[in-house]
This record gives structure tokens, sequence and C-alpha cells, in this order.
């Protein structure tokens, strides 16, 4: 049942036309959770429908118990590189979150991240367009800036990615731009690093890494000089960011807006990243290699337009709460494991056990004759 406040400005608009379906492709990874769990709290939603193939669907990092808010209403298990348009009938606002996630995965899998993260985009952007879907939100990446310390970065700056998986970005905006109009309306997201807590962590993310190492070994050994800018947003302010995107309007930013989507507050040098862990946990020890050549992928970024657009939806979780956050849950799990960046935490390793065991292919297909639910327990 949905109910409205006396004081609510819908109550004026009327019901129907504020109800929605809503669909989130890459529901069961790491963001998509947290983004179902927020549009449920938050929003007016008919239907939330999740697409996702499942591979980490098994990875849930707290109690069962939890799991229904961050839980679609109709899960689809489909790969995106075949989608069809039933999934879209009726569907107001997709989501895209599904993706190839990070560097290390685009370098083993390049071709295959292309396919994935930018043919099959365009391929569900078209689809969603036909099907009258309204809202498209993409999850793109500021990681399409590559190199780009020396001043921060805004919208119309050049690009430089530097990997496969930026590459994907690229691609994907730039097609999306050719299907944008008023009555499909598309906004790229270039988010910061994402960080934080979810029901299915991942600890490949450069300050999830940071805190799951202090638990573990009481220390941060930083591999390059520490110098790479990054910034960075947690997975709920990335909800809270898609929560305004799906609902818009024009005169936000037209019927096509690519925004950089973070806070100016939070572009942090890797090493600050470390220091910032130690000023919550002073015992941690901090390494750097200093004689290390400095990671090319390092970029600040401007995000003026994201807080002139959307000034009701700015990111409000520091990073001492994130870090927060994260040694909490950390501890809830009874984590400790010192070899976590060998661990089922870490989204490549998923990958490569799911091929070990014989569920998927090289090109992550699923194996004919296996059964279709996932699973990683021995």
């Amino acid at each position: 049942m949905v109910m409205l406040r006396a004081d609510s400005p819908w109550d004026k608009i009327g019901l129907a036309e504020i109800m929605r379906k809503l669909l989130i492709t890459g529901n069961l990874g790491y963001i998509g959770p947290v983004v179902t769990a927020y549009f449920r709290k938050h929003d007016l939603c008919e239907e939330i429908i999740g697409v996702d193939r499942g591979f980490f669907e098994h990875s849930i990092t707290v109690p069962a118990t939890e799991m229904l808010a961050h839980a679609a209403d109709l899960q689809i298990y489909a790969d995106v590189r075949r989608p069809t348009p039933e999934m879209f009938k009726g569907v107001d606002t997709v989501i895209h979150l599904a993706a190839l996630s990070n560097d290390p995965i685009g370098k083993e899998y390049e071709n295959i991240t292309k396919e994935i993260n930018a043919d099959s985009t365009l391929k569900i952007a078209e689809m969603a367009k036909e099907q009258g879907v309204k809202n498209f939100v993409f999850a793109s990446s500021c990681s399409v800036y590559g190199c780009a310390e020396n001043t921060r970065r805004h919208e119309e700056s050049d690009l430089d990615p530097l990997t496969a998986y930026a590459r994907s970005k690229v691609a994907s905006e730039k097609g999306l731009k050719e299907l944008a109009g008023d009555d499909f309306i598309v906004t790229c997201h270039r988010f910061a690093t994402a960080c934080g807590m979810s029901p299915r962590l991942r600890l490949d993310l450069v300050l999830n890494d940071f805190v799951a190492s202090t638990i573990t070994t009481g220390g941060i050994k930083i591999l390059s000089d520490g110098s790479p800018w990054r910034p960075l947003i947690d997975v709920e302010d990335m909800a809270r960011a898609m929560a305004w995107s799906s609902r818009r309007p024009l005169e936000a930013g037209g019927n096509y807006c690519i925004v950089n989507t973070g806070s100016n507050i939070w572009n942090y040098q890797i090493k600050d990243l470390a220091h910032s862990v130690k000023s919550c946990f002073p015992q941690t020890e901090i390494d750097i290699n200093e004689n290390a050549e400095p990671d090319k992928r390092s970029y600040q970024v401007d995000f003026s337009l994201f807080e002139k657009l959307a000034p009701q939806y700015q990111p409000k979780i520091s990073v001492t709460d994130c870090i927060g956050r994260l040694h909490s849950g950390l501890s809830r799990m009874e984590f400790g494991d010192a070899d976590f960046r060998n661990s089922e935490l870490i989204r490549l390793k998923v990958l490569m056990i799911l091929r070990e065991r014989g569920f998927i292919d090289t090109e992550l297909w699923p194996i004919k004759n296996r059964n279709s639910n996932i699973s990683l327990a021995s």
C-alpha cells in the first residue's frame, strides 16, 4: 500500500501519474542492491524489475534475512547481450548498471567488455525506446578522463580513456546521444569511483580495499607512489543521484545530459585516502612505494554541474562515514581473510572460478547442460 503525506506535492498530481515501473539492469551486482533498496524506500514504484545474469548473485555479504529490501519485485535472469522487447513492456524508466565492472576484467576480457558494456547498452536503449520507455539512466564513469590530474575536468573537457572499461563508456555515451529525444530522456552519470558497504560487497575498489587491508593486516600497502588522483562516491549517494535523473525534467539538462556525479570535496590522492583510513583507525600502518612509477590513471573532476542541476540530491555520506560503514559491515561479517585479493570478493576472481568449474565459457556465455542457477558453493 502506498501512503502519501497530507503535505505531499504528489497528492495534487494524481497517483496514476507518478507510479511507475522501474527496470534495473545489473541489479544483482555491487551497486544494484543499494539502488533497488533506495528506490523502494524513497520512490513510488508500482514494480521494480531486475535484469541480471546472476554471476554475483551468491556474493551476499549481509544476513540473508535482510535481502528482501534489496530484491526486485520481478527478477529476470538474462544476459544483457540478448535483451528481449518483453522486458520493457510497460516500463517507464530504465536504470542501466549492467557492465563488466573494472579495469582488470577489461584487460582480461577486452572484446567482451566492448560487447557487454557498449554494444549491449545501445541494443538495450534502442529496444527500450521502441517499447515506450521515457527515461534512460546510464552509469558511466569519470575514468573517461584518463590522465587529467592538473586541472579538474568538466563535462566538456577532452577525454582520454586509457582502458577497455573507459573506452566502453565513451562509446556508450556517443551512441546514447543519437537515441535521445524529448520522448526518451537520457542521462549519463559520469560517476566518481564507487565505494562503500553493499549487500554484495566488492573489495576490488580502492577505499574498500584499504579498509579490508586495515582489518586483516593492520596496514595499507600502496604499490604505486600514492600520487594518482581519484574522485570517490559512496554507493548510496550514487543511488540518490539516480533518483534525481530518473525523474529529471527536460529543463534540467535537456533530453541528453552528461553529468559528472560526485562531490568536489571528494577528489583525493590515493595516499590521502590511506591517511583518511588511518585517521579513523590510528594503529594503521601505511607503506607507500615511493620509487614506483605513477599510475597514469589519475584525474581530478569538477562536479559543479551536478550541484547546479540537482541541489537536493547531492552526496551526503562523508569519507569518514563511508570508512566507518565499511569497517562495521566487514566486522559484522567476521571478515578476516588477509588474502582477500584472491577471494570471491574480487569480481575477476569470481569469473575465473565460474570458468574453472564449467559454468561459463571463455566468452562468458553459460555452458549448456549446466544448471542455470550459478553457485560457487563447493
